[in-house]
């Protein structure tokens, strides 16, 4: 008999916030394709049409609901429908995210909240909800946030995004420490330079593009097949001593600078 893969997800309930598109809908494919049952949220429930499509092509159950995730009242609402539609939540992405780019002497106080309060204040009460469901069920689970370049370098004109994604590595880290004991892992991933929705303004400037391509050893930008793994890695019983950590993705920028 041939032992299970210990990527396998099979049984597993997972959901994704910002699954509507990008790197959202490429995390959500990934975990559906190791055999987890999904649920996807966006702010506007009828952009998840296509990632709900892609997942039960995979044969997995899909189900969707609008969040947004600065509104913290509903994160605990929402993440208990979802459980509920699912039968269960074993894995949480924090991936809903945005980003302003702006002079740090122009940046006003709506710029500021609209960053940090979605990348940083919503994570935290969506890993709370989840964290809630997953110690009540007492079977443990996996959070895994959404870091980036900016939580270990500094960008100019995107100091509100950066210290929001900065924020996001030390609360991974501290909700690692502090949910162990429930058999919760927290961890991240740091995506590098991906081309999405929030990203495209930059990969329209040629100049922009060959710059950042010298930076990066493997010479090309990521592709969302690239996030899949460490994903799956982090969700499942392969990462099962793995808790407080990220994973950039970044086709090695971070070891050249």
């Amino acid at each position: 008999m041939t032992a299970p893969s210990i990527f396998d997800l099979t049984g597993r309930k997972a959901l994704v916030t910002g699954g509507n598109r990008g790197i959202g809908q490429a995390i959500a494919e990934a975990l559906a394709g190791a055999g987890a049952d999904v649920a996807i949220t966006a702010r506007d429930e009828g952009t998840l049409n296509e990632t709900v499509s892609r997942l039960t092509a995979l044969g997995r159950k899909a189900v969707t609901a609008a969040l947004d995730v600065t509104d913290t009242a509903r994160c605990g609402v929402v993440i208990a429908a979802c459980a509920e539609a699912l039968g269960g939540l074993d894995i949480l992405v924090n991936n809903a995210g945005h980003e302003e780019v702006r002079p740090s002497l122009d940046v006003d106080e709506g710029l500021w909240d609209r960053v940090v309060s979605t990348n940083l204040k919503g994570a935290f009460f969506c890993a709370q909800a989840a964290a809630r469901r997953m110690t009540e069920a007492g079977q443990g689970g996996a959070i895994i946030n959404l870091c980036s370049l900016t939580s270990y370098v500094g960008i100019p004109t995107a100091t509100p995004y950066g210290s929001s994604k900065s924020g996001l590595m030390g609360m991974t880290r501290a909700l690692a420490a502090e949910w162990a004991q429930h058999g919760i892992r927290v961890n991240a991933i740091a995506p590098g330079y991906f081309h999405t929705g929030m990203t495209d303004a930059f990969y329209r400037d040629p100049e922009w593009q060959q710059t950042m391509l010298a930076k990066i050893p493997q010479r090309r930008f990521g592709a969302m097949e690239d996030i899949g793994g460490a994903v799956v890695f982090l969700a499942s019983a392969a990462s099962s001593y793995v808790t407080g950590h990220c994973i950039p993705i970044d086709g090695g920028y971070l070891a050249s600078i």
